[in-house]
């Protein structure tokens, strides 16, 4: 299915035919495919709503720079335009930023929120980042003494040294994106955020570290978390019949 906004044709899932609706949020690249499982399970009771994000899946890149701002006001969009009220939704990553928003800044009602390593939390600045921050910064300025025709070889070869290959197979306006989206520090909307939200996490999680699932623990209001032991950022994936009986129950559970 397509849903056009802003020029962009929008590709989207909808599975199942139930009035209750979940809505999944993917990661950073991720598609409906890392959520196969769930979905198989959670199609028996409920419509399932799935996005696939500017440059990922079968929606076309951008071609402009976004923020994720930009990225929350798409996806209220979307809900808005297409009716969709949604009991729960589930959000890895990436997604759980845009949760974040939903809720914390654009005030949406959404009864449950689940959260999967979610990102949102700017990361702590480490003596390794620093220091390659810095050797990228001084090896940079060389290319000024260099002679003109080599300058910009020079830069493109630092550029793929430093950089990581998911970055580099991004494009220009797709790179600017992602720069803004992880600079952003989303915790002052925690404290904001009206929905029940779980959170489940890897305790071996090295992209959104465990550190973070404690913060957003104590500063959203009405919130648990569950912690998967030896599971590392798609703890989902590693434990996905525990997390299906878990989201089940979630579900389930009635309001307070």
């Amino acid at each position: 299915m397509i849903y056009n906004y802003d020029d962009i044709e929008i590709h989207y899932q909808k599975i199942g035919t139930s009035k209750e609706i979940i809505f999944i949020l993917p990661g950073w690249g991720n598609t409906a495919c890392t959520f196969k499982e769930l979905i198989s399970i959670l199609e028996k009771e409920y419509t399932i709503y799935i996005i696939d994000y500017p440059g990922f899946g079968k929606s076309p890149p951008l071609t402009k720079t976004w923020s994720i701002y930009d990225y929350a006001k798409m996806i209220c969009q979307f809900l808005n335009d297409l009716q969709i009220q949604p009991t729960l939704i589930i959000a890895h990553s990436f997604g759980g930023r845009l949760a974040i928003l939903l809720n914390g800044y654009y005030q949406l009602e959404i009864p449950k929120i689940l959260l999967l390593d979610s990102a949102g939390i700017r990361p702590r600045k480490t003596l390794f980042s620093i220091l390659r921050k810095a050797s990228y910064r001084l090896f940079k300025k060389i290319s000024c003494i260099l002679p003109k025709q080599y300058q910009k070889k020079y830069l493109t070869f630092l550029f793929q040294k430093f950089a990581s290959p998911d970055y580099l197979n991004l494009p220009t306006e797709m790179r600017l994106t992602f720069q803004n989206i992880v600079q952003e520090d989303l915790r002052k909307y925690l404290p904001m955020m009206t929905s029940e939200v779980l959170l489940i996490w890897g305790k071996e999680d090295q992209d959104t570290p465990i550190r973070d699932a404690y913060l957003m623990r104590k500063k959203i209001k009405k919130s648990e978390l569950i912690v998967f032991e030896r599971c590392g950022h798609f703890s989902y994936l590693e434990n996905p019949y525990l997390t299906i009986k878990i989201i089940l129950a979630f579900l389930k559970e009635e309001s307070c």
